[in-house]
């Protein structure tokens, strides 16, 4: 059984896995709405997409109609200007066929010169609260994907009172100092803020490199083997008052769920350095 949990300080119980939108960037309908069934099997309450997911927003949109009511949706705009946000809320309001996007994110805002941008007059931030102050959208939140990312989260939360922070949590990456140091700072003012943590790259394998591409995970490729994926996901669970988001890949999502169903305690790092060495698990990310 997958458990659910109350989303920070939202009005919202979450399931504690998210279904990751990315997933169905390359989909057809009838592939998406197979996604619906399996989401549903697990009861799953919760999803991510955002506008440059291929075809995610609008697959999902066609699921709306119906089961609105059963999702808290979150999308995302990786503008920087408020014109430019503006327009992609405009947009992903009609791919998903909604009048209200449960939370709204500020995607990847890691780029220093980028966050000056968003945040600054004319930035996305203005669209950001003015779409809440109109009921567009609920909840604010940012999302970042590489080794700085903690320490930019605790910029932006210094400056705004987001509602929720999403970023990259795997035992590998957990073995670099830096990036514990400032991921634990940020956690803590989450936990005292009762801001939402959201984690992906659970199950990174290590940098597609040259390898020609299976998955359609595009940072990474990922731990395919349900035993490996257990561990991972366990462990990535095992952090409390957060929400794992599902990899990007229709053929994984299956087995994350299936982990996640069968969660009981996070593993011991013995267990999660044995499966690095049987794995070849690898940092994907350079400091």
């Amino acid at each position: 059984m997958i458990n659910k949990f109350q989303f920070g300080h939202t009005e919202h119980v979450s399931s504690h896995i998210i279904f990751g939108g990315y997933a169905l960037s390359k989909a057809t309908q009838v592939e998406a709405d197979q996604i619906l069934d399996l989401l549903l099997k697990y009861s799953i309450n919760h999803i991510d997409t955002a506008p440059m997911y291929g075809n995610s927003e609008k697959c999902i949109g066609s699921w709306m109609e119906e089961h609105r009511d059963k999702f808290f949706l979150a999308t995302k705009s990786r503008k920087r200007s408020y014109d430019g946000a503006w327009k992609d809320l405009q947009n992903s309001l009609n791919r998903l066929r909604v009048n209200q996007i449960d939370l709204w994110q500020m995607h990847s805002l890691t780029n220093p010169q980028g966050w000056d941008k968003a945040i600054g007059p004319g930035g996305a931030l203005e669209a950001f609260i003015e779409a809440r102050e109109k009921g567009l959208v609920q909840y604010l939140g940012v999302t970042g994907h590489s080794n700085k990312t903690p320490a930019m989260h605790l910029r932006s939360l210094e400056r705004f009172d987001f509602d929720t922070v999403m970023l990259s949590y795997n035992y590998t990456l957990m073995q670099k100092p830096r990036y514990v140091a400032d991921f634990m700072k940020l956690i803590s003012l989450c936990r005292e803020r009762k801001v939402a943590i959201q984690t992906i790259k659970s199950i990174a394998r290590r940098p597609w490199d040259n390898r020609i591409k299976t998955y359609n995970t595009y940072f990474y490729e990922p731990l395919e083997s349900q035993k490996a994926i257990d561990k991972m996901v366990h462990w990535a669970l095992g952090l409390q008052n957060s929400f794992l988001v599902t990899a990007g890949d229709m053929k994984l999502l299956p087995k994350i769920l299936d982990a996640a169903n069968r969660f009981k305690k996070k593993p011991s790092d013995e267990e999660m350095n044995a499966v690095i060495d049987d794995f070849d698990i690898q940092w994907i990310f350079d400091y």
